[in-house]
């Protein structure tokens, strides 16, 4: 679903309903993240997501005027899966500064090696940052987005109950979530319209 101008609040009546969007969207995107090991997040988007996110730039930025409005939708509209795919911020997350410049360079294309996998198929491996270079060549940035591109056969084993992981397969930085469970596997599994 693509998010329109039409469908965007104002930003007066979205500075009024803020404490509303928030008390909702909090819960909401906790069952869309899955933590992967202890320094890597990925939040998988959807439209409520980034329609949030979109809203919430629009506000800090104060951004009223139509060519402003519409550039924050051409950068955000692609982060919304398409029905058969799954979209996420990869966050990682180093508290030290120090430490996560230094772990950064180590990093370095980690965004590459990160992967979902459905049971019983082949690794689908992300296509990462296609709206610009997240990387240069000391080190990788802390923030990447990515997509991942399902088969209809994956799709319908996912629905039949296949168990579902998520992994990084990097030098520096190998985890792995064997099983997306619950409400974050529910909540992904709607993203295939």
């Amino acid at each position: 679903m693509v998010i329109t101008r039409d469908s965007l609040l104002s930003l007066e009546r979205y500075s009024k309903e803020r404490s509303d969007w928030r008390a909702r969207i909090i819960p909401y995107k906790k069952r869309r993240t899955v933590h992967v090991g202890e320094h890597v997040t990925f939040l998988f988007e959807d439209e409520q997501t980034i329609r949030y996110q979109i809203q919430e730039m629009l506000r800090i930025e104060k951004t009223f005027e139509e060519d402003g409005i519409l550039d924050e939708l051409d950068a955000y509209n692609p982060l919304v899966p398409d029905g058969r795919n799954l979209k996420a911020t990869m966050l990682i997350e180093y508290a030290d500064p120090v430490v996560r410049a230094r772990e950064l360079q180590r990093l370095k294309g980690i965004e590459r090696a990160s992967w979902m996998q459905v049971q019983g198929f082949d690794k689908v491996f992300a296509i990462a940052d296609e709206d610009l270079q997240r990387e240069n060549e000391t080190k990788t940035s802390s923030v990447h987005f990515m997509r991942f591109e399902f088969t209809d056969a994956m799709v319908d084993a996912l629905r039949g109950g296949a168990s579902f992981s998520l992994g990084v397969d990097h030098d520096y930085y190998g985890h792995l979530v064997t099983a997306i469970e619950g409400d974050s596997r529910t909540a992904l599994l709607a993203d295939f319209a």
